[in-house]
C-alpha cells in the first residue's frame, strides 16, 4: 500500500460486517432471475464465503420468493438469513411466515419520494416506520431500518426519523444512497453527522450509478460505519451496487479491517454469480476480472517476475486466482520464457527468439493470443509434432421450434471412437454438453468461460469464440474461429481440452 500517512481524521471501527444482498438488490438488475434452486445454491456459496448477513429476497413480491426465503431460511447455515418488508403488516407477516430471524424495513424518507412516489406526508412516513418497527420487534427479529433516499432527505428530519427508529428498537440503521448521488467526502461528513446523533450502529447502502459505491461506502466507513450492504460483482438496479468483492478486500488490504470471510472463496463465488446471472465481469474488473492478475507488457512482466509486489499489491492466491502472463504484441522475451517453461518447452535462445517475434507479428494483426495459440506456435517453431488425443469425428445437431436442441457427436480418443449425446437450451450448448457427456468418460474437465464475437456483419458473420476450460487446478484458455458458430465453439472447446490431456504438458 501507499507509504504515504496523511494527517487525517477516520473514525474506523475494529471489524465491518458485510451485509450481502445479492439475491435481492443484486436480483433486480434487469435481466438477472433465479430459479429457487439456484439462489439456494448462492446461499451456500456465500455461507461457505462466510458472508455474516444475506438478504434472501423480498417475500412479499411473489409465491415463488416467499418459498425461497423460506428455504433458504431452513438451511441452517452460519449466516444470518434476512428478509425486506415495508413497514406494513402483511409484509412483516409475509416475512416472519419465512422463519427468518432478522426483517430489513424500509421506506422512503426524501421529500422527492414522499410527494411524487408515495403521495403522502412525512408524518405518515414517521407514523409507519415506528409501527412498523415496533410490530416487527414484537415478534422477537432483530431489525434492520433503511429510510430509502437518505441522502437526499432533508438532514434534520433524517436525525429526527432514525432517532425514531432506534427508539422504537431498530438494532441497526442502514442508510441508502439510492441512486449514488455522493461523492467520498460528503459522505464522510453526512455519515461523521449521523454517528454524532444516533448510537445505534450504522450501514451504508450505495449505488455505483457515477462509479463511486465502493469509495463511498469506504468512506463511510472512515466515519464510523458498522456495515456495508454489498452484491457480489456489483449487481444490482441500474448502474449496480457495492462490489462485495471489491470492499472486502480494500476493507483489509487497505484500512486492516477484518470482515470474517473466507477471501480464498471470493474467485470461485464470483464466478457462480456469473454463470448462473448471465452477467459477466468486463476482463479489468478489479479482484475478480479475467485481468486483474494478468500482465503482458514486457516491462511489467520483468518486474513481476523479480518481485511480485512491483506490480502486484495483494497475492491473486489470497482471492483465489491466479496471476498469469498474457502473450500478446506487447510482451517480452521473459515473459515469452516463462510461459512457454510453464507449459514443459525448454527452448533454444535462437528459438525463443523465434517464438516471441511470432508472438507480436501475430498481434500486430489484432487477434488475442490465447494459451492454446501459444502452446501451437511453440511446437511449431520447436518442430514438435504432438499428436491430438481428442479428434473430432463426427457432430449433428438437431434443433428447432418443435423439439428439444440436441446433438449427438463421435470423438475419437487416442484413436478409439467414443459416441456420446446431449441436450441443451440451444444447438451450442447442446453440442457442448454432448462433447462433455463424452469426455466424462475418461477426464474430468469442465467448461469455465465461454465468449463468442462476430468478426464480420451479417447473417453469414465469422464467429470468433474464447473459452475457458479446467481440470484439477489448472485453466486453459483457447480459441477457435469459424462460419458456423457451432463448429467454433467445439473447435475451440477440443483445442482446451488437448492441452488439458497432453502428457508432455502434464509431465
Amino acid at each position: 500500500m501507499s507509504t504515504y500517512k496523511p494527517d487525517i481524521e477516520i473514525n474506523t471501527p475494529k471489524k465491518v460486517w458485510l451485509f450481502d444482498t445479492t439475491l435481492r438488490d443484486g436480483e433486480q438488475m434487469p435481466g438477472v432471475t433465479y430459479t429457487i434452486d439456484e439462489k439456494i445454491r448462492i446461499a451456500r456459496q456465500l455461507d461457505d464465503l462466510r458472508v455474516p448477513k444475506i438478504e434472501a429476497g423480498f417475500p412479499i413480491t411473489s409465491p415463488g420468493e416467499t418459498e425461497a426465503v423460506k428455504r433458504i431460511a431452513g438451511l441452517g447455515l452460519d449466516s444470518t438469513v434476512c428478509a425486506l418488508a415495508r413497514p406494513l403488516k402483511g409484509d412483516i407477516d409475509r416475512a416472519l411466515d419465512c422463519d427468518v430471524p432478522y426483517i430489513h424495513i424500509f421506506i422512503s424518507t426524501s421529500d422527492l419520494h414522499i410527494k411524487h412516489m408515495m403521495n403522502t406526508t412525512r408524518e405518515e412516513v414517521m407514523r409507519q416506520s415506528v409501527e412498523g418497527i415496533e410490530y416487527a420487534k414484537d415478534h422477537g427479529v432483530t431489525v434492520e431500518y433503511s429510510p430509502q433516499d437518505a441522502t437526499r432527505t432533508d438532514m434534520d428530519y433524517l436525525k429526527e426519523i432514525c432517532i425514531a427508529a432506534s427508539d422504537a428498537g431498530a438494532e441497526m440503521l442502514n442508510i441508502p444512497d439510492t441512486v449514488g448521488v455522493m461523492t467520498p467526502r460528503v459522505t464522510y461528513e453526512f455519515f461523521k453527522e449521523l454517528k454524532n446523533t444516533v448510537d445505534t450502529p450504522l450501514s451504508a447502502h450505495a449505488h455505483n450509478d457515477l462509479g463511486q459505491a465502493t469509495a463511498t461506502s469506504l468512506a463511510a466507513v472512515e466515519a464510523g460505519a458498522e456495515q456495508i450492504h454489498v452484491c457480489v460483482n456489483g449487481l444490482g438496479e441500474r448502474a449496480g451496487n457495492t462490489s462485495l468483492e471489491q470492499v472486502a478486500v480494500s476493507l483489509l488490504a487497505q484500512y486492516g479491517i477484518e470482515t470474517g470471510l473466507n477471501y480464498k472463496k471470493i474467485a470461485e463465488t464470483c464466478s457462480l454469480i456469473e454463470r448462473l446471472s448471465g452477467v459477466y465481469h468486463p476482463p479489468n474488473s478489479p479482484i475478480a476480472g479475467d485481468n486483474a492478475f494478468a500482465h503482458e507488457a514486457g516491462i511489467h512482466v520483468h518486474g513481476l517476475l523479480g518481485h511480485r509486489g512491483n506490480y502486484e499489491i495483494i497475492n491473486a492466491e489470497f482471492v483465489g486466482k491466479k496471476s498469469r502472463i498474457a502473450a500478446g504484441k506487447h510482451a517480452g522475451r521473459h515473459g515469452v520464457f516463462k510461459m512457454v517453461h510453464d507449459m514443459g518447452f525448454e527452448p533454444t535462445e535462437e528459438q525463443l527468439k523465434l517464438i516471441a517475434k511470432r508472438v507480436k507479428s501475430i498481434g500486430d494483426t489484432g487477434k488475442v493470443l490465447t494459451d492454446s495459440d501459444l502452446y501451437a506456435i511453440t511446437k511449431d517453431v520447436m518442430n514438435l509434432r504432438v499428436e491430438d488425443r481428442v479428434k473430432l469425428d463426427q457432430l449433428l445437431v438437431v434443433t428447432g421450434n418443435t423439439i428439444t436442441p440436441t446433438a449427438s457427436v463421435t470423438l475419437k480418443v487416442d484413436g478409439k471412437p467414443m459416441t456420446g449425446s446431449g441436450v441443451g437450451n440451444g444447438p451450442i450448448d447442446s453440442a457442448v454438453n454432448a462433447i462433455r457427456n463424452v469426455v466424462s468418460g475418461f477426464a474430468d474437465i469442465s467448461l469455465e468461460k465461454f465468449m463468442m464475437k462476430a468478426i464480420t456483419g451479417g447473417t453469414d458473420a465469422v464467429a470468433d469464440v474464447t473459452v475457458g476450460v479446467r481440470q484439477g487446478d489448472r485453466t486453459i484458455s483457447a480459441s477457435s474461429v469459424h462460419g458456423d458458430t457451432v463448429m467454433a465453439s467445439v473447435e475451440a472447446i477440443l483445442k482446451g481440452m488437448n492441452r488439458l490431456l497432453d502428457k508432455g504438458e502434464q509431465q
